[in-house]
């Protein structure tokens, strides 16, 4: 399911987590002039993403935030397993060290972002999880330039504060676990090139995200209890892994064979707007024109980063997840 090889860590895409794990460029093969089949392939994967976030909020009731997201690594972990068949043998310590450790942050990343999906709605959600990858972005550039887009993104944090005024109505612990998701974001992109360097194909990401079900499963239990036996609920968790791991990476895999990686980091960059419309869609969750224009701001700085790495020359380093 992965090409092997993942992006490096001096450029990252500032892209959705709930996508499976990393996914690295067909050495940065230009698309086909005027051929739209990779760039459909990509909104149809960022479409499946938000879609399955916003049925695992809908799931919440049901199995609680906790719960949904051990049912989604666990589902996530036993398809990709089963496809990847990876090797145990012939790994180091260091190896299985770095595997460990991004499994531990992809299993504490999920688990503090539908906690804050749980609290305010999914598309600023986003918003403020993407703040974590495109300040890595920022930093790892080391241009001046970077300075426009970080001043745009706090623009966007600003607005959606309700200008400085403590964030409004929004619940400041969704926030913040909303921030902290996009801290252990960051730290997942370095892991997932770590990881992807050790191991071959998508081995690594299918041993990491076995890791992160097994940790989240006690938790879960914990919270849900015998809701996670009930088949409905197993289905619709499993609903969630499908659209939130599975198809989405299958897609971008599939696109990135004929899309540059700069241009699929760019498309990734409308994430929050995505996640927007599916919050609308599905859970009547309205934004008002003060948080639109904010999360269109947080777009704009994720745009204007990647177009400012593009301009480094190393558009193959665009395509981390």
């Amino acid at each position: 399911m992965e090409q092997a090889g993942p992006a490096s860590v001096e450029a990252p895409a500032v892209v959705q987590p709930e996508v499976a794990g990393p996914v690295a460029a067909a050495g940065g093969a230009p698309a086909r002039r005027g051929s739209l089949g990779p760039v459909g392939l990509v909104l149809a994967g960022c479409v499946s993403v938000q879609f399955g976030g916003a049925l695992a909020v809908s799931l919440m009731p049901r199995a609680g935030a906790v719960g949904v997201v051990t049912l989604r690594l666990v589902a996530a972990a036993v398809v990709l397993l089963v496809v990847c068949r990876p090797k145990l043998r012939g790994h180091s310590r260091a190896d299985w060290g770095t595997v460990v450790a991004f499994g531990v942050v992809m299993g504490g990343m999920n688990m503090i972002f539908y906690q804050a999906a749980a609290r305010i709605p999914l598309g600023v959600a986003v918003t403020f999880e993407v703040l974590g990858p495109l300040a890595l972005s920022v930093i790892a550039s080391r241009r001046a330039v970077n300075a426009l887009w970080a001043a745009l993104a706090l623009g966007g944090v600003f607005l959606l504060g309700g200008g400085g005024g403590g964030f409004g109505d929004l619940d400041p612990v969704g926030v913040a676990c909303a921030l902290g998701a996009g801290a252990l974001w960051a730290a997942y992109i370095v892991f997932s090139a770590r990881t992807g360097r050790r191991f071959p194909q998508a081995d690594g990401l299918a041993l990491a995200m076995a890791v992160a079900a097994v940790l989240s499963l006690p938790l879960g239990i914990a919270e849900a209890g015998s809701k996670l036996a009930v088949p409905s609920t197993i289905g619709l968790g499993a609903a969630v892994a499908v659209l939130s791991s599975v198809l989405p990476y299958t897609l971008e895999l599939l696109a990135l064979r004929r899309l540059p990686a700069s241009t699929f980091a760019i498309m990734m960059s409308l994430e929050p707007a995505i996640a927007a419309l599916a919050g609308f869609l599905v859970l009547s969750q309205s934004l008002s024109l003060v948080e639109a224009l904010a999360i269109a701001l947080v777009i704009a700085a994720s745009m204007g980063a990647v177009r400012t790495q593009v301009g480094r020359g190393a558009p193959e380093a665009l395509s981390e997840k």
